[in-house]
């Protein structure tokens, strides 16, 4: 096998590993009106599955990262796969064969999101360790892009499944995890550690150094990435409850309507993360840019009612998604070295998974107090958001392109700043 067909390989290894774990929610959100009327839960209860699952991913995430900082990054995520599909496994006979059927799904959703917590945050910090510069960058934006191909394709595949079973989509989610632990088993070579592991007081003593001197921006981006993954699912689960009562659209059509902001926002995530390299400026200004389009596309939002303009206008939105979550993986992977690149990639996914968690919860009580109402108070979030990166996030002179600054100066990465510098 030629070196560029393992390179490939391991890419594909690495991108089928958020894959799986975008699977978890996406996949349900078709059939949560289904479950609600044949489980007979209240609106709450439905939404708590969703949050359950990101919840406990929340959790766990910096736990296993700092794990897969002390160990290894596939002695992490192969266990976290059997996790998951074994809580895939539990919810699906619960719904089949027990009377109380919704809290053996809590249960499966629960071991479901501790075994998420070892998927997508440790490919991150894996991409940092296995691939440098620019083509970092561009396999971070292709794991975004799997990340977002996941969101694509899971609505559809959800409303598919749910054709023969509602339930379904339970029993497929180990059948996933097998072909993604078979794949990072084979392909995925990390280099062997030559030293010793850092005493645990040590190495919490060194994130804290990187806190004190990064945390306003890191900080910043950590709450960029949470508010794009809280609109989405918000969003999603706002769409799926209307199409279906006010437009009566279920089964693969809701799936394909659902799947055309995500597929938006794939293809741009793919498009930015191959783009950018290690232009700093260029990434910022994007992210800023992304936040904008999000503003603007959510306030807008609240004056359609047809679903056809509705999806046009939000389409904006997916394409400010794809252009921040590129940008914020590129600057989180490169803020530490690889000893602490584990916990900083963890800490940053835990917060994205909790804007996930509580995405459908408030969206479900903001759509029983004003459609109006609902649409402006994120439009204004995400406008403080990027303002927030525009204030927060300073790129000094020798993040410039090369050919922009003097030839002598040696060019730095990682060197984005706080404003007022360190």
């Amino acid at each position: 096998m030629s070196e560029k067909q393992a390179s490939a390989l391991t890419i594909a290894a690495i991108g089928s590993i958020p894959l799986i774990m975008t699977l978890g929610n996406s996949m349900l959100i078709p059939i949560l009106p289904k479950m609600k009327s044949e489980l007979g839960l209240t609106q709450l209860q439905t939404s708590l599955t969703i949050t359950v699952f990101s919840v406990a991913a929340a959790i766990s995430i910096p736990i296993l990262g700092y794990l897969s900082d002390r160990f290894s990054r596939k002695a992490i995520i192969i266990p976290a796969l059997f996790l998951y599909g074994i809580g895939g496994l539990l919810a699906g006979f619960a719904t089949s064969a027990f009377s109380n059927a919704y809290w053996w799904v809590l249960t499966g959703r629960t071991l479901q999101g501790i075994g998420a917590a070892g998927t997508a945050p440790i490919a991150m910090a894996l991409t940092g360790d296995l691939f440098k510069g620019s083509e970092e960058s561009r396999v971070l934006g292709l794991v975004e892009a799997s990340n977002g191909f996941g969101k694509v394709l899971s609505p559809i595949l959800g409303s598919l499944i749910a054709l023969l079973v509602w339930y379904g989509v339970f029993f497929a989610f180990p059948a996933f995890c097998v072909v993604s632990i078979l794949l990072t088993w084979i392909f995925i070579k990390e280099k062997v550690k030559k030293k010793e592991p850092q005493p645990f007081g040590k190495y919490v003593k060194g994130l804290g150094s990187v806190f004190k001197h990064e945390g306003r921006w890191l900080l910043t981006s950590y709450l960029a990435g949470a508010t794009c993954l809280f609109t989405l699912f918000g969003i999603l689960f706002y769409l799926s409850d209307v199409l279906e009562k006010d437009y009566q659209i279920d089964g693969v059509k809701k799936g394909l309507i659902l799947a055309i902001p995500l597929l938006v926002m794939c293809i741009t995530s793919y498009t930015t993360g191959s783009k950018i390299g290690k232009n700093q400026q260029l990434m910022k200004r994007l992210i800023v840019l992304g936040l904008i389009f999000m503003t603007i596309s959510y306030a807008t939002l609240s004056f359609f009612s047809k679903w056809i303009p509705f999806i046009s206008i939000l389409a904006l939105s997916s394409i400010g998604t794809g252009l921040v979550l590129p940008c914020i993986n590129t600057f989180i992977t490169n803020a530490v070295g690889k000893e602490r690149r584990g916990i900083v990639t963890a800490l940053y996914s835990s917060v994205r998974f909790l804007g996930v968690a509580i995405g459908p919860p408030i969206f479900g009580r903001l759509m029983d107090w004003s459609k109006m109402g609902m649409f402006m108070s994120i439009a204004a979030l995400t406008f403080v958001v990027g303002i927030l990166a525009l204030i927060m996030i300073r790129v000094n002179k020798e993040d410039e392109p090369k050919s922009e600054r003097p030839k002598k100066k040696k060019e730095s990465y990682t060197t984005l700043q706080p404003a007022g510098g360190r």
